[in-house]
């Protein structure tokens, strides 16, 4: 058989480098693929996302074919170089160690460097047509990479390293999810961006967070005198309103406002028929995570549950719209008691009550308070102190500075905080 023509070495050559270009290519789109974009691609039906979907379902096979082609690309080149160096300037040692380095740089720019860099800028344009060559390839690369890839499996048993071959159905985090929705702000509107991070934080907040505290719950007393009843049921602000006996704690029932026309018909208000229209009273442990509590709203068709910890003591409510406004923001009514916890001052403080949420005070203020070690801000104070403090006291928490105004029974009544904006003014 005739010895290959230079001109044909050359073309080969090329070719190799051509392919090896490809192989660097296919294995950068493959890894860079955003495997969440892609099963929705799969859902649109686009060409060869299925295809790619069912490669990367044996990520150890595809790597393993896409590796063993580009190794047998790279070390043909070197060889066909070599090849071309004796043909050209005889056994020269400086002849075969410059074309040693000359096809080492023209594989590491040409067929490496250059093609991952494309690659990975358009991963969905490389990945997708490139299956329909993979798909043979990995076919007919197939006792190679089994015999290679039983060798590397052997040796991670040995390590105890565990691998993860399907890479199509990974799942993605919460952060990641935060993640996606913040890179999307240039898709939409702020409103709705910032309305799918509530609904993602939904998961990590717990109903204790967001309830109204023991002491601001608006509730009827059963044994409380009928004129005085009237007046509560008639003034209240809201459609559901605990009922309890004796005790603040001892619970019986929830009454829905709506029941109680027909009992106003009557001359005196009997507390017979108030105890049978009472709906039975829903408690809730205070960790339950929001979206949790949410669905559990939806299955017992219920709209409020009372908040209770570990030993049943009660310490405050949840409601369906306490959730929901987490999710868009405030929309209802609230009464006077759960109204007007801040007031701006004329030098840029803020007065605030010691029982405001501090998720409620970050949200409506633009702050920065720590929500983990406690839920409001008396509760935080008092955590960073390790003491009662006493009117007068100052201190300052993640860099704002907080006067205690106003204490009453051990806990602060009314504090003052300077927003960190006015501290540099000043």
């Amino acid at each position: 058989m005739d010895e290959l023509s230079l001109n044909t070495l050359l073309g080969i050559l090329l070719l190799l480098l051509v392919c090896g270009a490809w192989f660097s290519a296919a294995e950068t789109s493959m890894m860079a693929l955003n495997r969440h974009r892609l099963s929705h691609l799969i859902r649109k039906d686009v060409h060869g996302a299925k295809l790619t979907g069912r490669l990367l379902s044996k990520v150890d096979k595809l790597l393993g074919s896409i590796l063993f082609g580009n190794t047998l690309v790279n070390v043909t080149s070197a060889a066909i170089t070599n090849i071309l160096i004796l043909r050209m300037f005889g056994s020269s040692d400086v002849a075969l160690v410059s074309g040693t380095l000359l096809i080492t740089f023209m594989l590491l720019v040409f067929s490496e460097i250059m093609p991952k860099i494309i690659a990975a800028s358009y991963p969905e344009r490389v990945a997708l047509p490139s299956s329909y060559l993979l798909a043979p390839l990995i076919k007919l690369f197939h006792p190679v990479v089994v015999v290679a890839g039983g060798i590397v499996n052997f040796v991670l048993r040995l390590l105890r390293i565990k691998i993860q071959t399907d890479q199509s159905k990974q799942r993605m985090t919460l952060e990641e999810l935060r993640g996606l929705v913040l890179d999307a702000e240039h898709f939409l509107p702020r409103q709705h961006q910032k309305m799918l991070l509530n609904l993602v934080d939904l998961e990590r907040i717990t109903v204790n967070y967001v309830m109204i505290p023991r002491n601001q719950i608006e509730a009827l007393n059963i044994h409380e005198d009928q004129d005085v009843l009237r007046q509560q049921i008639v003034t209240c602000h809201h459609t559901l309103l605990p009922v309890y006996e004796d005790t603040p704690d001892n619970i019986i029932g929830i009454l829905h406002i709506k029941r109680i026309p027909a009992l106003f018909h009557e001359s005196s208000l009997d507390v017979t028929q108030l105890r049978e229209v009472l709906y039975e009273p829903y408690f809730i442990p205070s960790e339950t995570p929001l979206l949790q509590q949410l669905q559990q709203f939806q299955e017992r068709h219920a709209r409020l549950g009372l908040v209770v910890d570990e030993y049943g003591e009660l310490l405050g409510l949840v409601t369906l719209e306490n959730i929901l406004e987490e999710i868009v923001g405030e929309f209802t009514t609230q009464s006077p008691s759960q109204t007007g916890k801040f007031l701006r001052q004329t030098d840029g403080s803020i007065l605030l009550e010691g029982s405001s949420s501090l998720r409620e005070l970050n949200r409506k203020l633009g702050l920065h308070l720590p929500l983990d070690s406690a839920k409001t801000l008396n509760g935080l104070i008092l955590d960073h102190l390790e003491d009662i403090p006493e009117t007068g006291t100052s201190l300052k928490i993640a860099g704002y500075p907080i006067e205690i105004i106003q204490t009453q029974d051990r806990i602060v009544k009314v504090a003052r905080l300077f927003p960190r904006q006015t501290v540099k003014k000043q």
